[in-house]
């Protein structure tokens, strides 16, 4: 098989995957990237996000991940839901109304890679789900998949931004995406106005210490400090405010992944409902959720500080 070949067949595989979107990229080293996160590193906008700081070598040159690494393909899965959430109840970003997506999205890299060594041979290549130091947004944009929003966001033009981004680094040589050049947010500052905390800035970034879903969810302190006070809007966990006001995500569709669908305790759980609710309810409704990430105790400090009493 040419190099087309392989790239239509990888594709064909993503969709039958449950994939919505797959570009292909060259690798190559994220010098730019590099420059933007060590500034970004260095005046502190991670907060207690410690971990990225942690191989920074590794997140900015996919020959450090794989040795020999030609490519790298991206993925776009939605998560937009079919159902929301009640009015008035404590809010809950919608990338946790369903199952974590590492455990849904990790199987289909498998499949795939399985699949690729199958009808290609063997070659060297490795899935990454965010949890480790890959810069998936860039290589979004490089396969391009879309441009990187003000609001740090990668929109994709026909399908806005609510999406998971999967990667496979690979020695193969495959036949690459135009990247995306335009930038397509225009004059738009909608997600910059609507931000209750100031945390984001010009030039597309994103102060993590200020981010209302840094407090909620990575935040490991047992108090959120009390500047934050009634600016959170009711998010008790996550927050979707620059993306709910981005006028690209008009063009969202419900995700076709099942295992998205949103928990019911998510969607009807008013503020009495979380506050009776037990750690061992909490453990058994929420095992696969990403809402484990905070833990009890960590949804019950959020639960205390959104409270309006």
């Amino acid at each position: 098989m040419n190099t087309a070949e392989k790239s239509q067949f990888i594709k064909s595989l993503a969709a039958n995957a449950g994939f919505d979107f797959c570009g292909i990229a060259a690798a190559r080293a994220l010098d730019d990237d590099a420059r933007k996160l060590a500034n970004w590193l260095q005046q502190g906008k991670q907060g207690q996000m410690h971990y990225m700081e942690n191989h920074f070598d590794l997140r900015v040159n996919p020959y450090k991940l794989v040795p020999g690494a030609k490519s790298v393909i991206c993925f776009l899965i939605n998560y937009f839901p079919d159902l929301n959430q009640e009015k008035n109840i404590p809010k809950i970003s919608k990338y946790a109304y369903g199952e974590d997506y590492h455990d849904i999205i990790r199987p289909k890299l498998q499949f795939i890679l399985s699949q690729m060594k199958e009808k290609f041979g063997d070659f060297q290549g490795r899935g990454f789900v965010d949890s480790a130091p890959v810069m998936e947004r860039s290589w979004a944009v490089l396969s391009g998949l879309g441009w990187v929003g003000k609001n740090g966001n990668l929109i994709h033009k026909k399908n806005g931004s609510f999406f998971f981004i999967a990667t496979l680094i690979v020695d193969l040589e495959l036949q690459y995406d135009a990247p995306e050049m335009a930038d397509y947010c225009g004059t738009c500052t909608r997600c910059i106005d609507a931000c209750p905390t100031q945390a984001i800035e010009n030039d597309k970034v994103v102060d993590g210490s200020k981010c209302i879903s840094y407090f909620t969810i990575e935040l490991k302190d047992l108090l959120i400090p009390d500047q934050m006070k009634d600016k959170f809007n009711d998010w008790m966990f996550g927050c979707d405010i620059c993306q709910d006001v981005c006028p690209w995500n008009r063009f969202s569709r419900p995700t076709m992944e099942p295992a998205f669908s949103p928990i019911p305790e998510i969607l009807h759980y008013n503020e009495k409902d979380w506050e009776e609710l037990t750690e061992e309810g909490f453990k058994k409704i929420f095992a696969s959720s990403p809402l484990k990430r905070a833990k009890y105790q960590g949804i019950k400090r959020n639960l205390r500080f959104i409270r309006k009493d």
